[in-house]
């Protein structure tokens, strides 16, 4: 751990972590999971990946061995007998009619709570430490960018003992693997996802809970991770999640250490791969980096807006990514300051520096009004609009003239009536696109616009989404992954599975909204009870 000290309550439940398998269920499995996974034994691919064995992985795979060729092997019947299936745990929870939508909410944290036991040996979850939040439905591990919108929710619900324990599962994720995993599964630990760490610990301090420079070493450590190889380049060469453009800078993209099916979504991609005339690994390496960038998937990624075929992720430098990483370089200085190492405090102000120039010369478009995506292997702006447009304003690198400029921009093309849409884009049947919306960029693009003094706007978004989530609560009790953006809509739709109740990022983003506008009819609305 580079002679840091972790926080004691961290350190203190190190030695009850059972060490992981270090093999993901492909390769453990071998061509016992691709026959799984291509005959659809499961309706979801991600069922089996999450399945324990009943005995030790190589015996399973001597079995099947000796009994796939035999006449009559029923699979379906072989993995039943060899895996136990994950159950949801059972639970007793039903709305409350008499509870407004914040104390549902509040109600859901117990239920989205997972404690760490014991692990299933050898299966795909990565053992923690600590008590964590799970976002709900399939999702029934510790998701790394939906974790920091949960933590609000804890914050404003006052589980500051939940926010230090997911933040140091977190931490001792970095410390462990030297990234913080999409999710706490062996087959997510070749990808990351959104580096929001650094917004998690200013939890922290807001709240007295910890000092923030506790996390220093870990937050040098994921800086690391994004920034692997970066010295070594030259103009036009790239590395992992570096790209050093041809003026010399440094940028960066999603990526995946892999370039094979996700093994949570086998069948899909094999499929999707058939569509395309690229190299089957190339369209891989895309659509697990497009995994990593939390949005999978969106018109963002693809060449061609109707196929998800034409996916290039890894030739795309997106403006959210960047932004964030410029956070996560301003806050190692100030910690760095804090700490009293001048040195690195000043080297990484220089790092923040280079990359908001960098940002401004490849990813700003005075014409549009807006921050763009850059095709780096094109050489040129991506013409799409998206919702990540706000995250500069988010993270406080835009200039004054920049914020006005993504508010009119906002105003007159993203601005929908149930709250910030994602993209412009309706017709490509992703669920990151028209008319989805998302709990994680309503937040974003509302405090964003907000740090600029963009209050009105920020508050038109606020009123349609919280306006959004309570009809659909009032409708049918729950709050759900995403949401269509019209008045009275049915379920959102789009993407690679069915939409999720629960729901995590929902709660936590609402919970502080809620609390932000007392004023708004959703404080009042109640489960089953038609009041908009």
């Amino acid at each position: 751990m580079n002679g840091s000290r972790l926080p004691d309550p961290f350190e203190k439940h190190l030695a009850a972590v059972s060490p992981a398998d270090p093999l993901t269920p492909a390769d453990r499995y071998q061509e016992l999971f691709v026959e799984v996974q291509m005959n659809r034994v499961f309706a979801d691919s991600k069922t089996f990946v999450d399945c324990a064995p009943r005995l030790h992985p190589e015996r399973i795979l001597e079995a099947y061995r000796s009994r796939c060729r035999l006449p009559g092997f029923d699979l379906a019947a072989f993995v039943a007998e060899h895996f136990r299936r994950y159950e949801i745990p059972p639970s007793d929870f039903v709305a409350d009619p008499d509870c407004t939508l914040a104390q549902h909410i509040d109600r859901l944290w117990p239920v989205l709570t997972r404690r760490p036991q014991e692990h299933p040996p050898r299966s795909s979850l990565l053992p923690l430490p600590h008590d964590y939040v799970v976002p709900g439905g399939r999702f029934i591990e510790q998701y790394y960018w939906d974790a920091y919108f949960i933590m609000l929710g804890l914050d404003q619900s006052g589980q500051s003992h939940l926010l230090r324990a997911m933040a140091d599962n977190f931490a001792y994720l970095i410390d462990t693997y030297g990234h913080v995993p999409n999710g706490n599964r062996t087959y997510y630990l070749s990808r990351s996802q959104p580096p929001v760490f650094a917004l998690m610990i200013d939890l922290f301090e807001e709240k007295s809970i910890c000092l923030a420079s506790d996390y220093l070493p870990q937050l040098r450590k994921e800086y690391a991770f994004w920034m692997d190889g970066a010295d070594c380049l030259r103009p036009g060469e790239c590395h992992r999640r570096c790209v050093r453009l041809a003026g010399g800078e440094v940028l960066n993209r999603y990526w995946d250490d892999r370039d094979t099916p996700r093994e949570e979504s086998y069948l899909e991609d094999v499929l999707t791969a058939r569509e395309s005339d690229r190299p089957v690994h190339d369209v891989y390496r895309d659509l697990r980096a497009g995994a990593e960038s939390g949005w999978d998937y969106s018109s963002r990624w693809l060449g061609d807006h109707g196929r998800l075929s034409s996916i290039r992720t890894t030739a795309i430098l997106p403006v959210d990514l960047n932004s964030l990483l410029f956070r996560l370089e301003w806050q190692i200085a100030l910690l760095s300051q804090v700490r009293g190492d001048a040195a690195c405090a000043e080297e990484y102000r220089s790092r923040a520096e280079a990359r908001r120039v960098a940002i401004d010369r490849y990813l700003w478009s005075e014409s549009a009004g807006a921050y763009l995506d850059y095709d780096w292997q094109l050489e040129r702006q991506r013409g799409d609009l998206t919702a990540a447009m706000l995250t500069p304003l988010f993270v406080r690198l835009a200039g004054p003239q920049q914020a006005r400029r993504v508010a009119d921009t906002v105003r007159g093309r993203l601005l929908a009536p149930g709250g910030l849409a994602t993209t412009e884009v309706g017709d490509s049947g992703q669920q990151w696109d028209r008319p989805n919306g998302w709990a994680p960029l309503q937040w974003i693009g509302i405090r964003g616009l907000e740090e600029y003094g963009q209050t009105k706007l920020a508050g038109e978004i606020r009123r349609r989404w919280l306006r959004t989530v309570g009809e659909l609560f009032e409708r049918e009790n729950k709050l759900v992954e995403k949401y269509i953006l019209r008045p009275g809509a049915g379920h959102a739709g789009g993407g690679e599975y069915p939409l999720q109740d629960g729901f995590g990022w929902t709660n936590g983003v609402t919970l502080k909204l809620l609390q932000e506008d007392p004023q708004h009819a959703a404080n009042r609305c109640r489960a089953g009870r038609l009041g908009f």
